[in-house]
């Protein structure tokens, strides 16, 4: 009986040693890249979440990169996926969008979007409206109308700041009601607060499991995305009825939908703003919160941002508001924004797949199959970056030698698909600076981490206490 269990097991290792070398060799007749596609099923899916749930998930990168170059193949979240950790193959993934690659993201992300988000828009369709999202976010707009309205809500919220603040938590509250009043015009109140908390349920659900019967965190997404589109449907539905009985148009991101030639359903508005919402509640507060943790946790930067911000307001009274001119006499606070952004990497990279059999760097890559771009793999590259895994904004400036010349700093993306508010985030994260560096002292409450998954942030949200500067 012992015997014939030994040799079944022996049988079995040797099948299983054989299918692999088979298709080892199969996949490099095809002229695949080198890798693993890991355990059958789930390929090395546990792998990479168990890295980026920790504070430090290079290895889950570095490892392989060693072992078979910057572009590999591995198998995560069901499918067969390259993986790119060289910017010149990101540049021409980015580039190619809509004619060698295409957006694919999981199903979970898209079904609590919506299939009229800008995320998942193809082709002129696309075009049309990111071009539309740019040009309320450009650079003239956020001068001649935003400024004002940014440096207002970051002052309204820092108002109301007592000893103690989960510092990423108030962020999110910060970008979501600019979010808000850049697309529909409305101010902070009990209505976008209710809004926000939804969302927060919209987004935990991103990277769950998209069956609602066995997951509780996908199907409090679903109910509360639902709850998300009915807010928004009646806001959407009142003011075209304002619109069409000749009321005033406002000059938001709403009207514009609106004033569409060839028009858009009430249900197409609504995903679109759902997606924007997410895109400007998410992100831009992560890099608020890493932008203060980084310069805290080194006081050289944090001296000079100060000096910085304290010679813009002492031409200023404290009750004026900042202006588009104090935005560009704000060199090192760039320098701060440009690495924390590379540090933090609050994009990791994107997914596309190929739309045909695609070859690069001499290797094929299969029609239908998964590219990862990794930004993070090339932004904490120590041959790109100087000391690449150490926070450093005088790496930024202009006599610098620690940057790398080359074209690889991607924080926004790039291509057709470039993030469209990548400005106004700067903006708008230059604006937090100043009022905090000049408006407040702190010291963290607690040691706090960063982890990645399901997307980047601190453990405990950052807790500091404040007091106030006189």
């Amino acid at each position: 009986m012992a015997f014939s269990f030994i040799l079944l097991l022996l049988l079995s290792s040797l099948a299983a040693a054989l299918l692999l070398f088979i298709r080892r060799t199969r996949y490099r007749r095809m002229g695949l890249p080198p890798g693993s596609l890991g355990y059958p099923l789930i390929g090395e899916t546990l792998q990479l979440i168990r890295a980026y749930k920790t504070e430090n998930p290079e290895p889950f990168i570095d490892e392989r990169v060693a072992q078979y170059g910057s572009v590999f193949m591995t198998h995560v979240f069901g499918e067969p996926t390259v993986f790119s950790a060289d910017a010149e193959m990101n540049r021409f993934v980015l580039q190619n969008e809509g004619k060698l690659f295409e957006g694919s993201y999981p199903a979970s992300i898209c079904n609590l979007l919506g299939k009229h988000s800008l995320v998942l828009m193809k082709g002129s369709l696309h075009k049309r409206m990111h071009s539309l999202t740019m040009s309320f976010a450009n650079s003239s707009i956020i001068k001649d109308h935003l400024m004002l309205d940014i440096d207002r809500l970051v002052r309204f919220n820092l108002d109301s700041w007592s000893s103690r603040v989960l510092l990423m938590e108030e962020a999110k509250k910060i970008t979501f009601e600019l979010t808000v009043k850049q697309l529909m015009s409305f101010d902070p109140g009990e209505w976008s607060e209710r809004l926000r908390k939804e969302y927060i349920l919209v987004i935990e659900g991103f990277f769950s499991l998209p069956l609602p019967l066995f997951s509780t965190t996908y199907r409090k997404a679903i109910k509360a995305r639902r709850k998300v589109a009915e807010a928004l449907t009646v806001v959407v539905m009142k003011r075209r009825k304002e619109e069409e009985e000749g009321a005033e148009r406002k000059k938001d991101m709403l009207a514009a939908l609106l004033a569409v030639d060839d028009g858009f359903s009430d249900e197409e508005i609504v995903d679109f703003l759902v997606a924007i919402l997410v895109a400007g509640y998410e992100t831009t507060s992560t890099i608020m919160t890493l932008a203060v943790k980084f310069v805290t946790e080194t006081p050289l930067a944090l001296a000079q941002l100060k000096e910085e911000h304290e010679k813009i307001r002492a031409m200023k009274s404290d009750s004026e508001s900042l202006e588009w001119s104090d935005y560009k006499s704000m060199p090192f606070t760039q320098c701060v924004v440009n690495e924390t952004l590379r540090i933090a990497n609050i994009i990791g990279g994107v997914f596309r797949r190929a739309m045909t059999d695609v070859q690069i760097k001499g290797y094929k890559i299969p029609k239908g199959w998964k590219v990862f771009s990794s930004f993070r793999a090339v932004h904490l590259d120590p041959n790109h970056f100087k000391d690449a895994r150490t926070f450093n904004p005088w790496r930024w400036q202009s006599n610098s030698v620690t940057t790398s010349p080359s074209n690889v700093f991607a924080p926004f993306g790039g291509g057709p698909r470039i993030c469209p508010g990548y400005e106004l985030a700067r903006v708008a994260l230059s604006v937090f600076l100043h009022r905090l560096v000049t408006g407040f002292t702190w010291v963290p409450a607690e040691q706090d981490k960063l982890v990645f998954f399901p997307t980047t942030r601190t453990q405990k949200r950052y807790p500091i206490i404040v007091k106030r500067r006189t």
